[in-house]
């Protein structure tokens, strides 16, 4: 049975990990190669940078930070923000990245996926979905969760999978920070529909949502930030009592 992975996600604005709620309110959580150096130390099985003001602000992310990053940890690595090019791509793959997170540039042109899948391969590429729940409807946002569109969350992750994704990753905002859990429900009918593995994001406050998470929802990582960078949860302590719960996971 496959690995379920734990990836520490570093939200990066101006060269420095931040954190907030429902994708507001950032606070400084330190510096994002220090961060990345301790979890590889202490077992993540992935990391995920995010520059979340990349596509707000019009500027490529950080490639002397990947450069920085990929020197410092052993474990895989993704890249997102502001990615809007296949050349771009190259690029962050050629400095040390593992895969590549694409969202704003894919919804406003889905060819993207299928370039940079067709160029690099379906392993690489990672589309992040970052939507809000509105009645029975999940609604995809864009440029860093401001802009509200009218794509609908299972619609676009199944084209998504379709022109070439190799990964879906799914973020509740409405659970975004709030500490109370991941969006069950929607988790696991994505996981059903789609073929190519999910990473869930959002809402993860104690280690029971991590357990209820793999144990209803049959998706393949979890996704979190301020929880582990704050120490409120240590990785190896999580893994432990998920293997005590026969979720199946790496561990030092």
């Amino acid at each position: 049975m496959l690995k379920k992975r734990i990836i520490p996600c570093l939200d990066i604005k101006e060269g420095r990990t931040v954190k907030g709620t429902n994708f507001v309110n950032l606070r400084d959580a330190g510096d994002p190669v220090e961060l990345a150096e301790r979890y590889d130390h202490e077992g993540a099985d992935e990391l995920v940078f995010l520059d979340i003001s990349a596509t707000l602000e019009n500027r490529n992310t950080l490639t002397e930070l990947v450069k920085r990053v990929a020197k410092t940890v052993r474990i895989p690595f993704t890249v997102g923000g502001g990615i809007s090019d296949e050349n771009f791509v190259y690029e962050l793959l050629q400095h040390g990245a593992d895969k590549v997170c694409i969202n704003s540039a894919a919804l406003r042109n889905p060819d993207l996926i299928n370039r940079i899948a067709d160029r690099f391969g379906s392993q690489c590429l990672v589309v992040a979905i970052d939507a809000r729940q509105s009645g029975n409807t999940w609604f995809v946002h864009t440029h860093g969760g401001t802009r509200p569109t009218d794509t609908v969350l299972f619609a676009w992750a199944k084209e998504s999978q379709e022109r070439g994704a190799g990964e879906i990753l799914f973020t509740s905002m409405d659970h975004d920070g709030t500490k109370k859990g991941f969006a069950l429900q929607a988790l696991h009918a994505l996981n059903q529909q789609l073929e190519i593995p999910v990473i869930a994001s959002g809402g993860a406050g104690n280690t029971a949502h991590f357990v209820e998470l793999f144990e209803q929802t049959g998706v393949s990582a979890a996704l979190a930030a301020s929880i582990f960078h704050y120490r409120e949860i240590e990785i190896q302590d999580l893994k432990n009592i998920l293997d005590s719960h026969k979720v199946p996971v790496r561990k030092l």
